[in-house]
């Protein structure tokens, strides 16, 4: 029987709980260890702890405290690890709690975290996903039905005391260049909701006060939200301290490319199994400075797809210079408005971008002044045709009830 190394109790408080952890800091002590070649489950939690509910209210999703995530499962040491080795995790398996079969995608408020579309989505919303087996619809957005492809939106190794300053100030310069930007440019530590896993104490203190948010990718791996990292998937994690420290976390039942909604693929608690093996040195051999992963063999087995293009012109009509950013904000906007027409509220739209297995792609940056981005959407997860003809859309959803929407206080 493998061994689960590390278990979560779904009624308790994440902080409850000494083998979690919602910072990066090279003093969190290791909660387990292993071997080379060793195989083992971690459980996880959701990466808000619980907090969502499955409800008809997106007040939840208007009002946490976006200080407090994520909650990660970890660190786990492996033995004879040393700055300058990768470590290499293959995913064997991964799935949700049987007892607990549903996830959750929302939008937060542009008050409260916002989203990579939040000028067209400033209000908090959500769509509760119900899982049957390997499948999940929506009582929120009708009309869907879809294969996921669960996967960690974080997994990543301990930084050094060095990397850590690095980000640290980096991100915190990047702040002072507009402190009162709504959202903000990045998250600087703040100890007050900081959970440390087993320190305690000064040395608690201590490590809060710069230990690193969790929100963005960074060196180590971090929060990446790469949905084909799934069963199957082997990643290969630069490591900066002795043993390593791997930690897991923001498991999701099915993603889109871009993770769009920020609160964005659907979100659950569940378990994975890894196996680690070490090639010492292989930072130096290999050249690398971030992860690099072989993806899953397993994935949604879609084929037909309606492709969206989008181009560096915003919504205003400015032209800016071989921004994807702008351009893949354009393919999906393009999307969104396509399945309108299909009887979907926007909010919908966007729900169903964020959660089913859709496609990004960067299609050109050759071509001054616009770059091309795609979006690619399986037309086989509807239940109807959504492909454009003649007479124009001749199916689509009856009635519903549109996603719940939180106003702003």
């Amino acid at each position: 029987m493998t061994e689960t190394l590390i278990k979560v109790d779904l009624s308790q408080s994440p902080y409850e709980n000494d083998s979690i952890h919602n910072r990066w800091h090279p003093d969190i002590p290791m909660v387990a260890t292993v071997k080379p070649g060793q195989d083992f489950i971690i459980e996880c939690y959701d990466w808000t702890g619980g907090f969502i509910k499955n409800n008809d209210s997106a007040t939840d999703v208007r009002d946490i405290d976006l200080s407090i995530v994520h909650f990660l499962s970890g660190p786990v040491g492996v033995e004879g690890a040393e700055p300058g080795d990768l470590l290499v995790v293959d995913f064997l398996d991964i799935g949700a709690f049987p007892h607990n079969a549903w996830g959750f995608n929302g939008f937060f408020s542009k008050k409260n975290g916002g989203g990579f579309l939040t000028e067209h989505f400033p209000q908090a919303q959500k769509s509760i996903w119900d899982f049957h087996g390997m499948f999940t619809s929506s009582r929120h957005v009708p009309g869907v039905n879809f294969a996921g492809l669960i996967h960690p939106g974080l997994i990543g190794c301990l930084p050094d005391v060095k990397l850590l300053e690095t980000w640290n100030k980096r991100e915190t310069g990047l702040i002072a260049t507009n402190p009162t930007r709504v959202p903000p440019l990045a998250n600087a530590p703040f100890p007050a909701t900081a959970h440390m896993g087993r320190l305690k104490g000064d040395a608690k203190a201590s490590a809060a006060a710069t230990g690193a948010r969790t929100v963005p990718p960074r060196e180590h791996g971090g929060n990446c939200d790469i949905k084909d990292l799934s069963r199957g998937a082997r990643v290969f994690f630069p490591v900066y301290v002795p043993g390593a420290g791997l930690s897991v976390g923001d498991l999701h039942f099915s993603q889109g490319d871009g993770e769009i909604t920020f609160c964005g693929a659907i979100e659950m608690p569940g378990w994975i199994h890894l196996k680690v093996e070490l090639i010492k040195g292989g930072m130096a051999k290999y050249g690398i400075k971030n992860p690099i992963f072989k993806p899953s063999v397993i994935k949604p087995n879609y084929t037909d797809y309606l492709i969206f293009e989008g181009i560096s012109v915003d919504e205003s009509g400015e032209q800016h210079y071989l921004d994807v950013n702008v351009a893949y904000r354009q393919a999906c906007l393009n999307a969104i408005e396509y399945m309108k027409r299909f009887g979907y509220s926007a909010a919908q739209a966007y729900s169903i971008l964020g959660t089913a297995p859709v496609q990004g792609h960067i299609s050109g940056v050759v071509d001054i002044p616009n770059s091309c981005a795609t979006l690619w959407l399986p037309t086989e997860i509807f239940d109807f045709d959504i492909n454009p003809g003649a007479d124009g859309p001749s199916g689509g959803i009856k009635g519903g009830v549109d996603m719940p929407l939180a106003p702003d206080l």
